[in-house]
């Protein structure tokens, strides 16, 4: 795959997914963006999120803008695409608050919406890329920010089942968030087939990440009783009993969503 190269004037930067798309796909990463992101976009006066790489069909930036709204009414969705003909496909979905534009890692805006989102949602888009590659892609989109803005960038199955991303800042990666719809998982190390392309080569012994899962399902395996009650309840006992060894950032209100965070430096590569 071509690394990142400085963009010309009409070319857009990056290259095109597989465009694979479904409704509901991304539901868990929206819930938590608008849970944890909600009073940034809030307080700003026009604020602007991005789905960048939506694919080749629309559902995901419709799906952004209404869930996003439900925490900050005054938001408004660009689907930005690589593709000039999934933007065409998009187009006759475009409503207030929702518009489509071509491009790529530069992410361009419409005109008269201000020159930097609040938010950019970058989902399955990385995973075809090199791990090397990684790092330029997140300074170039951090770049594009605006003050408090977020990037949130990771990877979910076809349905929306399973799901890890890395939220980050212009100041660099903050957290990692593991989210899955619980009865499908027989154990949290399951969740290492969506890691982030950052991360998902480092699922190794000797690497933070691996012994995070290693922890995670030595805390499930002890909270095997709570499982008559339900997998939710085994899922909050082994994050409480998790958290004894690892920086978690939330708690049981988030627990029950069938999430977990923790702060990046605590899983980062050991080299690279």
């Amino acid at each position: 795959m071509a690394a990142v190269r400085t963009p010309s004037p009409t070319r857009p930067v990056g290259s095109a997914t597989r465009g694979t798309t479904n409704p509901n796909r991304l539901r868990r990463m929206d819930r938590w963006i608008a849970a944890v992101h909600g009073p940034v976009l809030r307080r700003a006066t026009a604020p602007v999120a991005v789905d960048l790489g939506y694919g080749a069909a629309p559902w995901t930036a419709v799906e952004l803008l209404e869930r996003l709204r439900t925490a900050a009414p005054r938001v408004g969705v660009v689907g930005i695409e690589i593709d000039p003909d999934r933007v065409a496909a998009a187009r006759p979905y475009r409503r207030e608050g929702l518009d489509f534009a071509h491009g790529g890692f530069e992410v361009p805006l419409p005109a008269g919406l201000g020159p930097r989102p609040h938010l950019i949602r970058a989902a399955n888009v990385l995973r075809q890329y090199d791990e090397a590659e990684v790092g330029a892609v997140w300074r170039r989109l951090c770049d594009r920010l605006a003050p408090g803005g977020l990037l949130v960038e990771g990877t979910c199955d076809e349905i929306g089942r399973r799901h890890v991303w890395v939220a980050l800042t212009p100041d660099g990666p903050r957290t990692v968030t593991f989210a899955a719809r619980l009865g499908s998982l027989d154990r949290p190390s399951d969740l290492a087939e969506r890691l982030p392309k950052a991360l998902i080569h480092r699922n190794v012994p000797g690497e933070p990440v691996h012994a995070f899962l290693r922890d995670f399902d030595r805390a499930w395996a002890a909270a095997a009783p709570y499982a008559v009650l339900s997998a939710r309840q085994r899922w909050i006992r082994a994050c409480a009993a998790l958290r004894a060894g690892w920086p978690l950032t939330d708690g049981p209100r988030r627990w029950r969503q069938g999430e977990v965070t923790v702060r990046w430096e605590a899983l980062a590569p050991r080299t690279g």
